[in-house]
């Protein structure tokens, strides 16, 4: 089968959420869905910390030149997010949960290591 290689910025993007699925996996969260989409939206990770269903977007860079990865969750994409937060919701009937937005920040370091920063309630 000839696979073709992913474009720099969706591998980037893709193991950024690797990493942050791990890094609330640790944290104790219980992850119940990555990359849920609805319509156009779509949420990278989703996952229930404690009794709060968190709605987490992923945010990976390899250094700051273009900005801090969190400074790309412009208010059309929180308004995207909270959309397909919506419909999750509907879709699995927990329209009276308690809810909160959070942005993973992901740097990847020039040595291969990584920095996660989770921002709760980010929006």
């Amino acid at each position: 089968m000839n696979q073709e290689k992913m474009p720099p910025h969706i591998e980037v993007g893709r193991q950024g959420e690797d990493i942050a699925a791990r890094y609330i996996t640790q944290r104790g969260w219980r992850i119940v869905a990555r990359n849920f989409r609805a319509g156009r939206g779509e949420i990278d990770c989703i996952a229930w910390d404690g009794h709060v269903l968190v709605f987490a977007e992923v945010k990976t860079r390899r250094n700051a030149r273009y900005g801090m990865p969190r400074e790309a969750v412009t208010a059309y994409k929180q308004q995207m997010l909270r959309r397909t937060a919506q419909a999750y919701l509907l879709q699995h009937d927990c329209t009276d949960t308690v809810c909160r937005f959070d942005v993973i920040e992901v740097m990847m370091e020039a040595d291969g290591a990584f920095r996660v920063t989770c921002w709760e309630n980010a929006f």
